[in-house]
């Protein structure tokens, strides 16, 4: 039996899951973000990374635009971490946290890791995007870290306020 090289492998894996989930749940192009699109094409010229494309398809199936069978499980580790990934400070990078939205019980407390090339911070906002006294990071340099435990319900926004284009939700229940 032939073997195709890990970078052919894994689009074709991806790929197949996409339209075996397209199929099933009938999703149609308008349900597709435009950035997602352009992302997939770029990764097919080799203009983006495949960390970058699978971080796409991860945001597909976290905003449930492609459902894969199962029931979504919600977290109930104590202790979650979010990462932010090399490239983020980049306005026209497709990067952003992982996950984009983290979904946790009450009581556990979540680390933020700067994996870029640049320092960041994490600001805690309220629903207009003002920055709020909540949870707010100092400046994270490369492997830095900063911890938060949430003690309550809710959906929790946050920025970088240097990079204040990339933004992501922590949801407590």
């Amino acid at each position: 039996m032939e073997h195709f090289p890990k970078k052919t492998t894994l689009p074709i894996i991806v790929c197949s899951i996409l339209l075996i989930s397209v199929s099933a749940n009938a999703a149609n192009a308008e349900s597709v973000p435009e950035w997602v699109k352009n992302t997939a094409l770029w990764y097919g010229q080799g203009i983006v990374s495949e960390q970058e494309f699978l971080n796409m398809i991860k945001f597909l199936i976290d905003n449930d635009v492609i459902t894969i069978e199962g029931q979504k499980e919600i977290s109930t580790k104590k202790d979650s971490i979010i990462t932010i990934p090399n490239g983020n400070f980049n306005v026209s990078s497709t990067s952003f946290y992982l996950p984009l939205n983290l979904e946790i019980p009450v009581g556990t407390t979540v680390t933020w890791v700067n994996n870029d090339s640049v320092p960041h911070n994490i600001q805690s906002q309220d629903d207009s995007g003002k920055v709020i006294d909540m949870f707010n990071s100092p400046p994270l340099s490369t492997g830095d870290k900063f911890s938060y435990t949430f003690e309550e319900d809710g959906i929790f926004k946050y920025h970088c306020s240097w990079h204040p284009w990339r933004v992501g939700l922590v949801t407590v229940n």
